[in-house]
């Protein structure tokens, strides 16, 4: 039997055991009833960065800018901002009517604590740091950010992800958890009702008030119609498409993409492919370690890669699914390019890869490659990239461990035969790797570095010109620069470009096109 049968088989099981119970979901116009992706471990945005963590984030914490559906910053909780003539002074404002779930009205000091918490935590809070002069409240609705230097990415660093809190919850330091879950989003955290493992719930916040314009990704009003929205936790895939299927659940985030052709089959039940930007796969290679320590040996991988085998064994051969070829930045944000691409593109040569692969002097050492037998993508990508390695001549170790154990062991330093490691495979959101301030897989920092911590000094201290540049021609001409680079340095290998569908039943309407799921405008007929 093989892997489709299989879990066609075990779909049908499934279905028998919902079926048997009332579809409750379809019974309630004022509930959602949601299958995330995985389970919300924890609940605090800052301190847990995973999507699902980043979802669930959305949903209680809004943001003072957020992206629209054309990748541009919009203010949000901010009416607007002012920058003067020498781009060192901004002065925000918030809008009116701005409350926490508690009552209390948003405070400038509030928004300010939240932005240094936030700022610890991610790549271009990071920079802002090392170039704020000062942060202060001006008045009940102002407050100023002084800086040593121009930063004109400051919104848009804003709309990564930097949710304002309420300041005696923001001054929890950064790398601690909060236990209070407080927002100003449209939507109440019901933190007795979180089970970890099997649902969260969420409660409408009847004092939010939308933005007048049309909502467009994170920008706009975001217009609720739910009263409650009720995330059930089903980490196996047969069980959350029969429960879509008997109506038992409204929305699945991520259907298994084997499940599809049963579940476009089903009645009452639509997939989309809502996802414009999608995950790129990735090759992290250690480089602290031989035989990934050596430049030419990277490269050499590199030139047998053919992302059409590794897209074609994660999602096989649905155009919607996928999408090559793919440099450093996905195919359709700004700093994407074609430089340098030939890496890529031109025709693979496994005799002339196994050449350059002798030249580089590679010895035989053994070459660890993780892969995660419960991630069904990234094991994928995993198993072409041992073939791959064993036909150009690497001796192959391939280790097989559940997820969790792959993330635990990707950030040990140790040498591959003392519990660390010489490549795995990943995926990253498109939205996280968009450009060169937050993309972590192309630093070059060494040790402080994304996992395979490569030492890069050209992609430093391109990433700073960069930052430098004063317009957006500019940081386009350097971003093809830095994947020019990269294709040299390899300090990650991108795989492909891959599109998640989402599942849902046919009166579910007005879902937002988005990289991730969100949760206003969304209604039942």
């Amino acid at each position: 039997m093989n892997r489709r049968q299989f879990l066609g088989g075990a779909t049908a099981l499934g279905a028998t055991s919902v079926l048997s119970r009332p579809a409750l979901a379809q019974s309630d116009a004022r509930t959602l009833h949601f299958v995330p992706e995985s389970n919300l471990a924890t609940p605090d945005p800052v301190w847990n960065v995973t999507p699902v963590t980043r979802n669930h984030g959305m949903m209680v914490w809004d943001m003072l800018y957020g992206l629209d559906a054309n990748f541009e910053p919009q203010p949000q909780m901010a009416a607007g901002h002012e920058l003067s003539d020498d781009r060192l002074t901004w002065r925000f404002t918030l809008r009116d009517g701005l409350f926490w779930h508690d009552g209390e009205p948003v405070r400038p000091a509030d928004c300010i604590a939240s932005i240094v918490r936030w700022s610890k935590r991610r790549p271009l809070g990071q920079r802002l740091l090392a170039l704020a002069e000062e942060m202060r409240p001006l008045d009940d609705r102002r407050f100023e950010i002084r800086l040593k230097r121009p930063f004109a990415q400051l919104t848009r660093a804003f709309s990564e992800y930097c949710f304002m809190m309420p300041e005696r919850i923001a001054k929890t330091d950064a790398f601690s958890r909060i236990d209070e879950y407080v927002g100003s989003g449209p939507y109440r955290f019901e933190a007795k009702e979180w089970v970890s493992g099997a649902r969260a719930v969420y409660t409408r916040f009847d004092k939010y008030q939308p933005r007048k314009e049309a909502p467009s990704f994170m920008a706009g009003g975001k217009q609720v119609h739910f009263d409650r929205v009720v995330w059930h936790v089903m980490p196996d895939p047969a069980t959350a498409a029969a429960a879509l299927q008997s109506g038992e659940v409204d929305w699945v985030q991520q259907p298994q993409f084997d499940l599809l052709p049963m579940l476009r089959g089903s009645r009452g039940v639509k997939v989309a492919v809502n996802d414009k930007v999608g995950v790129t796969g990735m090759l992290a290679l250690n480089q602290l370690y031989p035989p990934f320590d050596n430049a030419k040996l990277r490269r050499a991988v590199l030139s047998a890669v053919d992302q059409k085998e590794f897209v074609a064994a994660a999602v096989g051969d649905d155009p919607s699914m996928s999408r090559v070829p793919v440099g450093v930045f996905p195919p359709g944000m700004p700093m994407a390019s074609d430089a340098g691409l030939e890496a890529l593109t031109a025709p693979r040569d496994l005799a002339r890869s196994r050449k350059l692969v002798a030249e580089s002097g590679y010895r035989g050492e053994p070459v660890l490659v993780m892969g995660a037998v419960d991630s069904p993508v990234t094991q994928a990508f995993a198993q072409v990239v041992a073939d791959l390695f064993q036909k150009l001549g690497l001796n192959v170790d391939y280790v097989s461990m559940d997820l969790g154990t792959l993330v635990q062991r990707r950030a040990n330093k140790a040498p591959p035969d003392k519990g660390g490691w010489n490549a795995f495979t990943t995926t990253y959101e498109g939205l996280s790797i968009s450009d060169p301030g937050n993309n972590i897989a192309l630093r070059g920092n060494g040790p402080d570095a994304w996992f395979g911590w490569p030492t890069s000094q050209p992609l430093e201290d391109l990433r700073e010109q960069w930052f430098d540049a004063t317009d957006e021609a500019g940081r386009r001409r350097v971003a093809a620069e830095i994947q020019r680079t990269a294709f040299q340095e390899v300090p990650f290998i991108p795989l492909g470009q891959l599109f998640y569908p989402t599942g849902f039943r046919s009166n579910v309407e007005d879902i937002l096109p988005a990289a991730f799921p969100v949760f206003w405008n969304v209604r039942k007929s």
